[in-house]
């Protein structure tokens, strides 16, 4: 059986980075607590006078990632310094305030039988930002949204 895996503590876990197109500073998220794939196509349901059930067909899918992290200052706030506009000058709240569409990638892991893995990338905003902090958990942490615009790639892991 084949299957993904993504060990604890190992260098299978998934790796999301982030780019601005045309500028150099990567931005490596750090800290994942978790992370979802969503792939959701819509539907167009109708009905005919012949058919004694409802007609559907898939239309256009909307593509977004999800994932928990522990604020990171220097990768949340950015560096301030370097490429201007770039990913990690901005930070993650800059690309999210300014709107900006980054290109991401994400790491999957390694396939359980023989290595290799799987990375989608694509184009996205950084959206669902809520940092918050408690006396149960005294860090900050914060939801992160990829809403993607247009497709995920799949390609092997590099």
């Amino acid at each position: 059986m084949a299957y993904i895996q993504s060990a604890v503590g190992q260098a299978t876990n998934p790796t999301l980075k982030l780019t601005v197109a045309g500028k150099t500073g990567l931005l490596e998220v750090p800290y994942l607590q978790d992370v979802t794939i969503n792939n959701a196509n819509d539907v167009f349901t109708w009905t005919q006078l012949n058919e004694s059930a409802k007609l559907q067909v898939a239309t256009t899918a909307t593509n977004s990632i999800s994932t928990n992290i522990v604020v990171d200052p220097t990768t949340f706030f950015g560096t301030g310094s370097g490429n201007v506009g770039s990913a990690s000058n901005l930070g993650i709240i800059g690309l999210s305030d300014a709107k900006t569409l980054i290109n991401f990638t994400i790491n999957m892991g390694n396939i359980a039988t023989g290595g290799g893995g799987r990375t989608l990338s694509g184009e996205a905003y950084v959206t669902g930002l809520a940092p918050t902090v408690s006396a149960d958990s005294p860090v900050w942490v914060t939801p992160l949204t990829l809403t993607v615009d247009g497709p995920y790639t799949v390609s092997a892991a590099a």
